[in-house]
Order: structure tokens, then sequence, then C-alpha cells
């Protein structure tokens, strides 16, 4: 049988409706200018943004216990957490803090909803409160109706400038949290090419800062964050939400114009206020979507117009969709019980961990080319064993290392002094008698001291000769 070609008739037809509140039928982008809605949500949210914004940029700053209150050391894989250091080889406390800050996530979301994304999104924060008002203050008329005002290039230009240094400032800031303050600093001091690895870095991070606020804007959030996209998880019927109360607003319209058709209007006047301020361009009488962050500028829209038409608030509100559906409002959820108890055990864990951690660790690294072992002239075996030692204090100290049993160690390299957080690397020679190995093989235990104390112990095993001579 020959195989069916495919015409345009037998192809997939498209989805009916609206598929983005961004994007033409066309596929061609609808570029959003949302407007301002005046009210008690915005004032309480613009207090809360510029909280964030002064504590992202002066947190890099703070230091507790000598150490930065947040460090994230990529390239050194080491992590600072309220001045609690974790390097990358502790499983089990990153684990920990991974899963704490996991379960903390998932108990915000089934309680508030998308709280994060309307109110301390780094991305809605500085969207709303920094870029689109200076881009309105640029635009002026044009932003409000760009296709009966225009604006002078000049003016265009000025703002892609103030957007360029602003885009700058937050790429100092925002790579501060990951290699430290004081050495971005020494980077705004320097010549791009005294160091052009770091100067092309912090270009390129303004960069995507600048193409994220001034050109992707809403898209980061309705098609790259993949958060929207768990509600269907993380929410259930009694988690927070902003809805449209439909029983109340329905059928929407002119009062007068529905009387006319022997129909009794609801409070909503379909005034379309609540579709035009909304950031990311959706309908919340539509229902619950993932487009939604949870801004509240529908509120604050829509109780405007229910004052100027003596209604009551709250035709768009913070609901639950159990009570938007009239159904009685549970106070205990299965999420909302589960959720606090793991938080409880990975935070409890947390906790027992770092109280009980070491004050430094001993590590046995592979040495790769090497001989196994050698013979002496007095016919003892040396074992060249490298080793890697990780101060977690919050000070220098001094380290000696001891081996357990018979046998002895050749320690050129120490005592070893160590900074605060750092790790040295240093070499030792474990001779043994020939006698000592059973199957070419030798199991030895290694202490570390600092000072008297023995801080960490480590087990390796030690190759020798399969037949000792006697």
């Amino acid at each position: 049988m020959s195989e069916e070609k495919k015409t345009p008739q037998s192809l997939p037809a498209a989805p009916a409706g609206e598929v983005l509140s961004t994007m033409r039928d066309d596929g061609s982008r609808v570029w959003l200018r949302p407007r301002i809605s005046a009210g008690r949500f915005l004032k309480q949210r613009a207090v809360v943004a510029w909280v964030l914004m002064a504590l992202f940029t002066v947190t890099p700053f703070i230091k507790m216990g000598g150490k930065p209150l947040f460090l994230f050391e990529l390239a050194t894989r080491r992590f600072i957490v309220f001045g609690t250091t974790f390097h990358a080889d502790e499983t089990l406390p990153l684990a920990l803090l991974m899963l704490t800050t996991g379960v903390a996530i998932f108990l915000m979301t089934a309680l508030l909803g998308r709280v994060w994304c309307g109110w301390a999104c780094p991305q809605t924060v500085y969207m709303e409160f920094l870029y689109r008002p200076i881009e309105r203050f640029f635009e002026g008329k044009h932003y409000k109706n760009p296709t009966r005002h225009e604006v002078p290039r000049w003016k265009v230009a000025a703002k892609y400038v103030v957007f360029g240094l602003i885009s700058l400032h937050l790429a100092n800031t925002f790579l501060s949290w990951f290699v430290g303050v004081d050495k971005v600093f020494l980077w705004t001091q320097q010549s791009p090419f005294a160091r052009p690895q770091s100067f092309i870095l912090v270009m390129a991070t303004t960069a995507a800062i600048m193409w994220d606020f001034a050109f992707w804007r809403e898209q980061m959030c309705t098609l790259a964050c993949p958060y929207g996209r768990f509600q269907s998880v993380l929410l259930d019927r009694g988690s927070l939400i902003i809805g449209y109360d439909e029983e109340r607003g329905e059928p929407r319209g002119s009062k007068k114009r529905l009387a006319n058709q022997g129909i009794e209007a609801g409070d909503c006047v379909d005034c379309n206020l609540c579709v035009t301020t909304c950031p990311t361009g959706i309908d919340i009488r539509q229902g619950l979507q993932l487009e939604c962050i949870a801004c509240t500028q529908c509120i604050d829209a829509c109780d405007a117009v229910m004052d100027k038409v003596s209604k009551p608030r709250g035709l768009i509100r913070y609901t639950t969709q159990n009570l938007l559906e009239g159904l009685p409002k549970k106070q205990v959820r299965p999420r909302v019980v589960i959720y606090p108890i793991l938080l409880a055990v990975f935070f409890g864990g947390l906790l027992y961990v770092l109280a009980n951690r070491a004050d430094a660790t001993l590590e046995v690294l592979r040495i790769r080319g090497r001989t196994p072992y050698a013979t002496l002239d007095s016919g003892e075996i040396s074992n060249l064993v490298h080793l890697r030692i990780t101060n977690r204090t919050d000070q220098a100290e001094t380290y000696e290392v001891r081996l357990i049993g018979d046998g002895r160690l050749i320690t050129l390299q120490f005592p070893l002094r160590i900074d605060s957080d750092e790790s040295a690397d240093a070499d030792i020679h474990v001779i043994l008698p020939s006698t000592a190995f059973e199957g070419g093989r030798r199991a030895i235990q290694l202490e570390l001291l600092a000072g008297n104390a023995i801080v960490d112990t480590t087990n390796k095993t030690v190759l020798g000769p399969l037949f000792a001579n006697k």
C-alpha cells in the first residue's frame, strides 16, 4: 500500500480559543502595557517590594560571625547560609537544607497560593516597581495609547540607558551573592583588560538582566518559569487564590442593557479593567490559570469599580476554590498537616547534623599513576597517602596526623596550618613492617588532631607484598 499523503485537511486543527494572553492568532507577540490600579494591595506590595530590593542590595555586605550572611561560591563549591558554611562534600547537611527549603515552599504554596510570585519574586518586584515605572515616566502618553501618541527618540534612548545602568547595578549585586562583595568591588576598580573573564561575566549578566526586564518580561512567568505549571500539584481546593465570584458577577454587562432583555444583571459591569491591569494579560473571570501570578492588581481595579457603582467589594478577592463553589471551608487538609511534620523532621535533622558536625574533616584521596608501594632498604613497606584536610571552624587551626597501631608516619608537611573554611592537601608516607600485610593488604586508621583533641578519623587500606619475608 502506498503511504497516505498528508493534506492540509488531515493536519491537526489549531486549538480553539486563546492559547496565550501574550500571543496573537498569527503567532506574533502582544506587547503588554498594563495600567496601574491604585488600591490597598498595591500600596502594601510597594512597601514589600522596596524593602526586598533594599535587602537584595545590602545583604551581601552583612556578615554573621565574620562570614557573609549568604554566599554561594560555585567555583569553590562552598555555600554560606546564615553564616554557616556548607561544603559540596557535605552530602547530608546539603540534602537536608534542600529538603527543608523545598518542603517550606510546598507548605507556603498550599497555604497562601502564589504569594511568592505576586509579592516577593524578583521578576515581579523589579518589573512592576522599577522597570515599568521608569518606562511610564519616559513614554508618558505613549505608554497608555501607543497608536495615538509618539514618543521622541531621545526619550527611548534615555529609557534604555537608564535600563542599562540599573541592569549593570543589579548584575554586580547579583554576582556579589556568588563571588563575594569584596571581589566584585575589586573588579570594578580594575581595567577590563586586567581581568577579561570577570569583565565578560559582568557584561553577560548585565545583558541577561537587561534582556529579561526590557524585552522578555511577563514571558518569563508564562513561558519559562516552571512554578506556575506546578500549581496543579502544589495547590489544593483549599489553597488561597485570587478568584472571581461568578455566581455574584454573572451575567455581566450593562445593567440597563440586560434589563431591556429581561435579564437581571450581575455585579460585574464588564469594564475589562481586571484584564487591562493584569501584568500577564489574562482574564481572571475565566477561572484559575497558570499565568496568574497573584499580584492583586485585578482586586484593586475591581474594588474601585464596585465603589463607584455602590456595590460591595470582593467580586474579585482572595479566596479558595471551595469557597467560590459554596463548599464549607476545611479546617484540616492532609497536605497542611503532612508538610509541617516533614518540615519539622527535616529542619530538626539539619540542626542535629550541624550541631554534631566535626570541626574538621580528614579525607584520603586516590593517587593515580604512582607505584602502589615501595620497599625500603630496611625491609619496611612505604605507602604514599594523599590527604585533604578541611577546617570547618571560624578560625585558623594547626593540624597533625597520627597513625593508630604499629608502624610510623613520615609527615614532612605537618604541622599544617589551615585558615577558616579552607582546605589543604598534604602527602604522608605510611611505613609498616612487611609482616603486617595479609594477602597484600593492610587496613590502617589515621587520626586528625587539632592541638591535643582528635577532630576526625579515617580508614585506609594500603598495599604491600603478597608474601612477606619472615
